[in-house]
């Protein structure tokens, strides 16, 4: 296994962590003797991170890492355990700590390795600083109940850099593979962390999977066309994963494995990897056909500059194109439902205030501002139409009765 090592806290990491959010399953529920080989053959092969939530599984995963890591001791010492605080569930001081808790109980440990507070966007971080998080990461640092405190991302480069800018971070964990590099933290983002010595976690490298398996025709024809030219087989998953890792700043990659046959050929291909830089101009110039393809695919040419925002009745204007444009991205169903699901979790107000399309009166603020001159508001009506049909609304409220299910699995750990 290949290494990197954390510029501010000078430990090596695996440049492949395991994200606990996909374990296979039997009858709904986390299958415990094919999760148990995958983590057992994970971590005798050199992957020493293993990333877990508590929305993962509906709390399931963060309860069966702990028994595992309780049945096998002699793990414990040579993995690293990442989660993350759910800002969601916070609504007062005390929430954090009391969380914080009921999640070292379910994992069996007295210390949380690498600590992040979860999906931060501007908005959510100003209301956890009113709450008063910074003197809760202070605080769990001293008493040694978390080692490093980091924070995953999901909004602009403005309000990344904005949170990196507020605390002493370790770490941050961003979406990014090669055709979200310049949506929202960015290959800007990731610079501006790593040069305040943060390590970089990589979340979506596949995009959910759908740059491994959904990858229109005519990209994976110039794929083969190259592989075959230089007489080794790569399949398109390897072609993100090794662009991920190309970059010098990225520290680990993250990915949600299903099954042992996902695991071994993430494992042999991280093996493979040499040094950061390692791709070639050739190599190179074939990804960026492929995001030029991807790119002509988009159905509104939104570049996510955010001159547009802020929205003033709460439009999340960027965010609803980013969701809007990816549905039409990839050919599969599976594609879009996620981003089905994306638009009700993210913008429909399970997790924070309403931010979804509809909220659009049509004022013509942004339309002075975009560089673009998009139609903002005429093209906000058309994603209100994709995603709001009959039953938005609903499946709002079951996406929030299942946040409260998670609540209540939560108590009974406390």
């Amino acid at each position: 296994m290949n290494f990197r090592t954390l510029n501010k806290t000078g430990e090596e990491l695996s440049i492949l962590g395991f994200g606990a959010m996909r374990f296979p399953l039997k009858n709904g529920r986390i299958d415990k003797a094919k999760s148990e080989e995958m983590l057992t053959y994970a971590i005798d092969n050199g992957v020493n991170l293993i990333d877990t939530a508590f929305p993962y599984h509906f709390g399931e995963s963060e309860i069966f890492l702990g028994n595992f890591l309780s049945k096998y001791p002699e793990y414990r010492d040579k993995v690293s355990i990442s989660n993350k605080l759910p800002p969601w569930d916070v609504k007062k001081s005390e929430d954090m700590y009391r969380i914080l808790n009921t999640q070292l109980n379910k994992l069996q440990t007295d210390c949380i390795d690498y600590y992040f507070i979860h999906s931060l966007t501007k908005d959510v971080w100003d209301r956890l600083l009113d709450l008063g998080i910074l003197k809760f990461l202070d605080d769990i640092k001293e008493s040694k109940k978390v080692k490093y405190v980091g924070f995953s991302f999901h909004d602009n480069l403005e309000g990344f850099k904005k949170i990196a800018d507020s605390y002493n971070w370790d770490m941050c964990m961003v979406q990014y593979n090669y055709l979200d590099d310049e949506l929202q933290a960015g290959t800007e983002g990731i610079l501006y962390a790593a040069r305040k010595g943060m390590g970089i976690f990589i979340m979506e490298p596949l995009r959910g999977g759908n740059l491994a398996n959904n990858v229109p025709k005519e990209i994976t024809e110039i794929f083969d066309e190259y592989t075959k030219k230089h007489k080794y087989f790569q399949k398109p998953s390897d072609w993100a994963f090794k662009w991920v890792w190309n970059n010098p700043n990225v520290t680990c990659v993250l990915s949600g494995m299903g099954s042992l046959e996902q695991l071994k050929d993430n494992i042999g291909l991280a093996n493979s990897i040499s040094n950061p830089n390692f791709l070639n101009i050739d190599e190179l110039e074939i990804i960026s056909k492929a995001k030029e393809i991807f790119n002509k695919r988009m159905k509104i040419k939104c570049t996510s500059c955010n001159y547009c925002m802020p929205c003033p009745v709460g439009v999340d204007i960027p965010r609803c194109f980013e969701i809007y444009n990816s549905k039409y991205l990839f050919d599969s169903k599976s594609s879009k439902m996620e981003a089905d699901f994306k638009y009700t979790a993210q913008l429909g107000g399970v997790l924070s205030e309403p931010r979804v399309a509809s909220k659009c009166i049509h004022c013509g603020k942004c339309l002075k501002e975009c560089p673009q001159s998009l139609p903002i508001p005429d093209l906000l009506d058309e994603v209100s139409k994709e995603f709001e049909k009959t039953g938005f609304k609903y499946k709002v409220k079951l996406f929030k009765t299942v946040a409260g299910l998670q609540k209540f699995v939560e108590k009974l750990f406390r």
